[in-house]
């Protein structure tokens, strides 16, 4: 038998049973249950009388807002498909995204639109509408082709049945961030993000009417589906800001009584610095998930002296989110490690080369997962899919890891980001971690970068605290005692922020690209063989 799994049954019925329950807060706005089922509503009466139906892709370019919400579980009301756009995005990179994903309507923000505008009448796109009645940005003047949204969705009264959903149903097209080449745009069905959300509520202390501070950006699935949908469907309050910023994040822990977050290790080592964080009361904190890049291990014992342990996750945008999970009991006893398999799925390491799976504790090798929460491939790339998928269901995750003798799973690094010096194996997450525990780097991170003699060298490309400094020597002799002395950087690149993308990850093509551009500035030799430190300026 088949079960509707729409999330609008749920949405309905928290409007029914306590309609004034708040539903999101965004920035200065609250919105409960029964104004925003009545939002949602209407918006999706306006779409299906535009002709909008099962299948189509309805886009979103814009940040964290409470029209990213509407237009979601609008699309989704009338069977359609849901396209976040990454905010972040040049002109050609957005263009690709909207030509590969074909949406019938778009609905963007004045900033989005205005980048949009130079090549929109080539697009597909049926309906265009810029955002004019958030008061939280200028309201534009709209002009052809874009049409008004709020006159659109304000024409219609609210739409009274919504479209069933089922397991295969297609919800969301979510495109990854593209840093190995064009992005992919990663198919999940209604049932993956159910599936996600219920590996969600059985790992984690979620409880019907939690707080849950919603600043990863929601068109990255971190943010997307870890609690943000997961609140709202559950029954809860989604504290909503455009962008993240560590102040305003400290005090909206504090003022809502914040029960669960998604964040990336950036965001929670920004936080930590804010001048008011030992003092802060967040006791409320029982759900602080952290995944998207590994966790620095200082990090995590600064949170846990405040009572606050963080929940170390691994996923990717294919598992929507998580596949693993690191209980908040085995924190400190199993520090460094993202967990083990969700309820509701598998994990294996696999030899990449023999594709064989190996079963020797802590042997390195590629993270294969499946489960319901892992999407069926990539939208409109067959190739990429065969690449990615097995024939029986398991996704290859480009992540080196291992599981310990207890069944813990660990993430060493990517598969693409492996330094082989002189026929050695060098992880840069390794390096990362160890140099992250100074106090002096604010962030850090380590690439390859070719050499004459051994291949490949080790590269560290570090953004210092306010200051302070380390010379190439100085970084060395702090990582002799941490880790092989083969694994230490020959180079060392000073920047003022290291580059990542919007899923707080490091960039690791842009960083590449800047140690290139130092390389070729370079015009003398290093004065010894492996002290050669530069700064890239401003």
């Amino acid at each position: 038998m088949q079960v509707d799994i729409s999330p609008i049954k749920q949405i309905a019925r928290h409007s029914r049973e306590h309609g004034d329950m708040i539903a999101a807060v965004y920035e200065d706005r609250s919105i409960d249950f029964t104004q925003f089922a009545d939002e949602v509503g209407r918006l999706a009466a306006g779409l299906q009388a535009d002709g909008v139906g099962l299948g189509d892709r309805v886009a979103y370019a814009g940040h964290n807002s409470l029209t990213f919400l509407i237009v979601n579980f609008a699309a989704v009301s009338i069977g359609a498909v849901f396209l976040p756009l990454n905010f972040r995005l040049a002109g050609p990179e957005i263009r690709f995204v909207l030509e590969d994903s074909r949406p019938d309507v778009l609905i963007s923000e004045p900033t989005q639109a205005s980048i949009i505008q130079e090549f929109l009448e080539e697009l597909s796109v049926r309906r265009a509408l810029v955002v004019d009645d958030d008061p939280n940005f200028d309201t534009p003047d709209v002009k052809a082709p874009w049409g008004s949204y709020h006159a659109f969705r304000t024409a219609h009264e609210p739409l009274e049945t919504h479209v069933p959903q089922y397991e295969g149903d297609l919800a969301a097209l979510l495109y990854t961030s593209g840093t190995t080449g064009r992005a992919k745009g990663v198919k999940l069905t209604h049932g993956n993000l159910w599936w996600g959300q219920v590996n969600v509520d059985s790992a984690l202390d979620t409880r019907f009417g939690d707080v849950s501070l919603a600043v990863a950006p929601l068109f990255h699935i971190g943010g997307y589906n870890a609690f943000t949908l997961r609140t709202l469907t559950r029954g809860g309050t989604v504290v909503i800001r455009r962008q993240f910023d560590p102040a305003q994040a400290l005090a909206d822990l504090e003022r809502y009584r914040v029960n669960s977050m998604f964040l990336v290790p950036a965001m929670l080592a920004a936080i930590q610095r804010q001048e008011g964080f030992d003092p802060a009361d967040l006791s409320s904190l029982r759900a602080t998930t952290v995944a998207g890049a590994p966790v620095p291990p200082a990090l995590i014992d600064q949170y846990a002296r405040k009572g606050v342990l963080l929940l170390q996750a691994w996923g990717l945008t294919e598992t929507a989110p998580f596949a693993t999970q690191l209980e908040s009991a085995m924190t400190t006893a199993k520090l460094g490690s993202c967990g083990v398999p969700m309820p509701y799925g598998q994990v294996k390491i696999v030899d990449p080369e023999s594709l064989t799976e190996i079963t020797e504790p802590c042997a390195t090798g590629e993270m294969w997962v499946t489960g319901p929460n892992v999407s069926t491939g990539y939208w409109n790339n067959p190739d990429a899919t065969a690449t990615a998928f097995t024939s029986d269901g398991w996704f290859r995750t480009g992540d080196i890891g291992y599981v310990d003798e207890d069944g813990y799973f660990f993430i060493v690094d990517r598969l693409k980001d492996m330094i082989i010096s002189g026929g050695e194996n060098i992880y840069p997450a390794e390096i990362e971690n160890a140099l992250n525990a100074h106090p002096s780097i604010a962030d850090v991170a380590v690439v390859g970068v070719p050499h004459e003699k051994w291949g490949e060298s080790v590269c560290a490309v570090v953004a210092f605290a306010p200051g302070t400094e380390l010379s190439l020597e100085g970084v060395r002799d702090y990582l002799g005692s941490r880790i092989a002395r083969y694994k230490l950087p020959s180079r060392l690149v000073t920047v003022d922020a290291v580059p990542r993308n919007a899923a707080g990850k490091l960039d690791k093509v842009l960083i590449r690209k800047q140690v290139t551009a130092t390389d070729e500035a370079q015009t003398a030799p290093a004065a010894a063989p492996y002290t050669e430190a530069v700064r890239i300026p401003r």
